[in-house]
């Protein structure tokens, strides 16, 4: 394989479903829909065979959600996997920011060292399907913020996930932060695809674009409309890397949740079809290089 070619997936997941509460327990309403056919194991192995085949050289995991109590035991068993097996090769691990022992939780993740920092959901929506934290605002919280004091000391980056009128508020926490790195998932999950609605993210986005910290995954396109194809894909891609440019986008896949309507070969066809106006060096960052630096690989 040329090694322009090569891709490093900046966001995937890997669990054994039992001890993954909302995989185990009843089905939850998900903001993806049905979900019965992945309510099974999705190991390492399984997600080498569907990724290698297409490129994949290196790769992310970020967490799922594990049972309340196991964060840390999420990122040594990610850390066992990738000892053992080569992938992953880099750790987005769970931590609640608003709790007064947040500090004390990262220190426990922080003895993996394939550990690159934390994601905690923060997506709110006035569609109760679609809702994920608390409340919108969190971010504004003094002891959120105190949370992020303690992951920014730590050397470690955000992982970001919130709806467009959320955005705002993230631009400020990103502008308050300036040393943390937060990485915008799903390009920024542009989940109503009207007119109006579709210029609604586009302004906030530009919000968040404007902050130099801030970089933004191409993944998880298919949540919405669960399908995947350049027609439907290509208009939020285009804007995205308009608007943060090609050295802050990079590729994820979001598996194995979009195989529940596609497949890894297709994602990877799609996403390359939807980059080919772009130059080569410009296609390399998104799908490699950017994941490279920023997850220090």
């Amino acid at each position: 394989m040329d090694t322009s070619d090569a891709i490093i997936d900046a966001h995937h997941h890997i669990w054994h479903a039992a001890r993954v509460p909302w995989l185990s327990g009843p089905v939850q309403p998900r903001i993806f829909g049905d979900y019965t056919a992945i309510r099974r194991d999705y190991s390492i192995e399984e997600y080498m065979a569907d990724a290698q085949p297409h490129g994949v050289v290196k790769s992310v995991y970020v967490q799922v959600n594990v049972a309340a109590g196991d964060e840390a035991k999420e990122v040594a068993w990610a850390q066992s996997i990738g000892e053992a097996c080569g992938f992953p090769h880099a750790i987005v691990g769970y931590a609640d920011l608003c709790a007064p022992d947040v500090a004390a939780t990262l220190d426990r993740e922080r003895t993996h060292p394939r550990l690159r920092g934390i994601r905690q959901q923060l997506h709110w929506h006035e569609n109760p399907r679609y809702q994920f934290a608390s409340r919108a605002d969190i971010m504004s919280d003094s002891s959120f913020r105190a949370g992020m004091h303690a992951l920014a000391a730590r050397d470690l980056l955000f992982e970001l996930q919130v709806f467009s009128r959320q955005m705002r508020d993230a631009a400020r926490l990103a502008h308050d932060f300036p040393n943390v790195p937060f990485v915008l998932l799903h390009a920024g999950m542009p989940e109503d695809p009207s007119a109006e609605a579709r210029k609604h993210w586009r302004d906030c986005m530009r919000a968040l674009a404007a902050m130099p910290n801030v970089y933004v995954k191409l993944s998880g396109l298919g949540t919405f409309v669960r399908t995947c194809s350049v027609e439907l894909w290509k208009p939020v891609i285009d804007e995205t890397i308009d608007l943060f440019g090609p050295a802050r986008c990079m590729f994820g896949s979001n598996f194995p949740i979009e195989k529940l309507w596609t497949s890894y070969g297709e994602i990877v066809s799609v996403v390359r079809a939807c980059l080919a106006d772009l130059s080569q060096p410009d296609r390399h960052a998104i799908l490699h290089d950017n994941a490279r630096r920023i997850y220090k690989l």
